[in-house]
């Protein structure tokens, strides 16, 4: 009978996500998550091709917890879906500074913007909906919302300010 799985592929992740939610993305390597799991480096490289694919699992999972606050910004009803979006952006990043930097805050050229694309569309929507302004002025009026708000963003993030709620 083959030995029992001790370490799961789903506690990797979790691990993974709380040493750079705690520490930043450069303290994610494989022995630092096996000293956090009391385990080798085995059950990761058995679980995971590369740390490159377990960074990207990270990633994903800080991504699902962005959404989240977006989700809660908006239901909450404080403010207009659209700029409740953008606050929540910004929560994210005075609250959550590591993750926030490992999701924004990198070299992205290798990959893929399909998601940001799906998300520009959906705020440009609501700019369209709620604002009633069309055509080249939506993706404009986007464009320098998101430069203003992630502005601010990265400033909580890098801890160029700190400012009360």
């Amino acid at each position: 009978m083959p030995p029992k799985v001790k370490t799961t592929r789903e506690e990797i992740i979790n691990t993974a996500f709380e040493i750079v939610r705690q520490s930043g993305e450069q303290f994610l390597n494989a022995r630092m998550i096996a000293k956090a799991l009391n385990c080798s480096t085995q059950p990761v490289f058995s679980n995971f091709t590369s740390m490159n694919e377990l960074r990207l699992a990270v990633v994903e999972k800080a991504d699902a917890l962005c959404k989240e606050f977006a989700k809660r910004e908006v239901e909450s009803g404080k403010f207009p879906p659209y700029k409740a979006h953008g606050m929540a952006y910004i929560r994210f990043a005075k609250e959550e500074k590591e993750l926030f930097k490992l999701l924004y805050m990198r070299d992205r050229t290798e990959e893929l913007s399909q998601k940001e694309a799906e998300r520009d569309e959906q705020m440009e929507s609501l700019i369209r909906k709620n604002i009633g302004i069309s055509g080249n002025a939506v993706s404009l009026f986007h464009l320098e919302n998101w430069a203003y708000v992630h502005g601010i963003a990265t400033m909580f993030a890098t801890g160029y300010f700190d400012i009360e709620w």
